[in-house]
């Protein structure tokens, strides 16, 4: 499969992942996975509801398909992530294990009717949290079972996490949390990454933790 930069002759409609961010549907079944050979083509397999995003038919060509969601082709039997490299935006095979798992960070926190926790996912998920005795944070991720939404794990951002970059010279990278920078000003928090015998430091924001001691999903195509 061909490495494609997130820079496209067709615009992603508005939608849950910025326009810089997602990737037209049309664009990943005709020129990533070249399951047709125009845009006309494509069409006709997005219109009859034969292309899942996230466990759920799309049938506009527009729609912005982003980080780390999962596109299923039934009839292909096959299914495929998003995830971040040194190119842009990509797709992976995705295990049969993990066709209805995804990781999605939480991007803030609202309170709800009854008391209630909601967790606002990056991605425009929304989950209700009851038990208040995990302590959810912006920057933590969960892991969610698709479509149900169910809450299988959640991985705090703290030191010793794993982590993937998103964004930045570094993105794609691998990476061990050493330590996390507060700043308590107008520049960004930062977190001090370590990958085999390098560091650098990253925005927190192109910080997405994906594991406790390793990645909870795959993120590369090896």
């Amino acid at each position: 499969m061909s490495k494609k930069r997130t820079k496209w002759v067709v615009s992603p409609r508005p939608g849950p992942h910025k326009k810089f961010e997602s990737i037209p549907l049309v664009i990943i079944i005709r020129d990533l996975l070249k399951l047709a050979d125009t845009s006309r083509d494509a069409k006709k397999i997005i219109k009859t509801k034969n292309v899942l995003v996230d466990g759920k038919p799309r049938k506009d060509l527009r729609y912005p398909v982003g980080l780390f969601d999962l596109i299923d082709i039934p009839k292909e039997g096959k299914m495929y992530r998003v995830v971040p490299d040194k190119h842009g935006l990509i797709l992976i095979e995705a295990p049969k294990k993990e066709s209805n798992l995804k990781i999605c960070r939480i991007k803030n926190k609202t309170m709800v009717k009854g008391g209630n926790i909601q967790l606002n996912l990056y991605d425009g998920k929304n989950i209700v949290i009851k038990d208040k005795k995990e302590d959810y944070s912006t920057g933590d991720s969960v892991l969610i079972e698709l479509p149900s939404q169910k809450i299988v794990e959640h991985i705090k951002m703290e030191k010793g996490a794993v982590a993937i970059i998103t964004g930045g010279q570094n993105i794609g990278d691998i990476i061990n949390i050493k330590d996390i920078i507060t700043t308590k000003s107008r520049e960004p928090n930062k977190v001090v990454c370590k990958k085999e015998d390098r560091e650098f430091e990253a925005i927190m924001d192109y910080v997405y933790v994906v594991g406790k001691e390793k990645p909870l999903i795959k993120l590369t195509e090896k």
